[in-house]
């Protein structure tokens, strides 16, 4: 029945997860992590008419094994008693919780998966996930950096257990290393990280995503780190994706391609000393959908991570959405004739 619903708007091609429900993920004054940053983007969306051009998703909670499969039952235990005790943090101060916080983590890790699932039936071309608490810090067995459950992580699991496929590959542009998503798939093939971010000598979490670091085991040269040192900007990001990136991808043959779109290496933006703008995240998204086009029958899904300053979130989530939603009238032809997969949970 769900997917009838979806296919009889798939005049939309863009899905788009964004409700207000995941400002309820409270993380007390101050903190940069705020309810306020997807307040942010639905404003922007609403003011380029972008809400109207997408398909709204369904929200939809992760289940427990699914969860499990990438987090240890003992830390999800842990996760779940600090919510209901009125903990104020779990692991790491950074990491602010409330009691709403396990409940809406679970739904944000689940909406990402019902997204990708669209996407595999061929109901849509692709979507933006707008979801918080964000995840790509997060361990196996704890929290780090805001983050506590890998939202993009499991999403990519799922694709490779549920849909089978083989190769998956998430492009993660947040500013700060996805420490967590590359601990998680370091020893995989099915699943390569890319990831674009601030030199671990200066910015947080400084303890990987060194260029040294290209996987373990049979994942060996299935993670690429492509650290950047302060004051690189759109020239050495174009630079780091012609001269790497794209040789990488095109040998790598995606099935899908998934973003953790984190929009924190812009100028303005408080926590870190990189100086893209907002033209560069117009590129990089035009990019990545020329990826997902030639390697992955225009496969994509986009989740929010990082990105501090306001306004700049704002206006580049919305350009970022633009570009997706712009994407999806040139590809509708070719989308139209996949194979339907029926997107019921595991």
């Amino acid at each position: 029945m769900r997917l009838a619903v979806y296919r009889a708007l798939a005049m939309r091609r863009t899905g788009l997860v964004l409700d207000e429900c995941f400002r309820g993920h409270d993380t007390g004054p101050g903190h940069p992590e705020r309810p306020e940053r997807l307040v942010a983007v639905e404003r922007a969306l609403r003011e380029r008419g972008l809400a109207d051009r997408c398909t709204r998703l369904p929200l939809r909670e992760a289940a427990t094994d699914q969860i499990h499969r990438l987090h240890r039952p003992d830390y999800v235990e842990r996760l779940i008693s600090a919510c209901r005790d009125g903990a104020p943090f779990i692991d790491v101060p950074d990491s602010a919780i409330c009691p709403k916080s396990y409940d809406l983590a679970v739904l944000a890790a689940g909406s990402v998966i019902e997204a990708v699932d669209l996407v595999m039936a061929g109901t849509i071309d692709n979507a933006f996930c707008a979801v918080r608490p964000p995840g790509h810090h997060a361990l196996e067995d704890r929290s780090m950096g805001f983050c506590l459950l890998n939202n993009v992580a499991i999403a990519a699991d799922h694709l490779t257990r549920r849909h089978r496929l083989e190769r998956v590959l998430i492009v993660d542009w947040d500013v700060h290393h996805g420490n967590g998503t590359q601990a998680l798939f370091e020893s995989r093939r099915d699943v390569m990280y890319i990831s674009l971010h601030g030199d671990p000598r200066w910015v947080y979490p400084g303890t990987s995503g060194w260029a040294t670091e290209t996987g373990i085991g049979r994942g060996e040269g299935f993670t690429l780190n492509l650290p950047m040192r302060p004051g690189s900007g759109d020239a050495e990001y174009r630079q780091a994706f012609d001269e790497a990136i794209a040789p990488v991808v095109a040998s790598y043959r995606p099935q899908f391609v998934l973003i953790s779109a984190g929009f924190d290496a812009h100028r303005a933006d408080p926590l870190a000393p990189i100086e893209l703008d907002d033209s560069s995240y117009d590129w990089m998204t035009t990019r990545l959908l020329e990826f997902a086009a030639s390697h992955a029958a225009n496969r994509l899904v986009s989740v929010l991570e990082g990105g501090y300053d306001l306004d700049a979130l704002g206006r580049c989530a919305a350009a970022h959405v633009a570009h997706l939603a712009d994407a999806t009238g040139q590809s509708h032809s070719q989308s139209h004739g996949r194979q339907p997969v029926d997107p019921e949970p595991d």
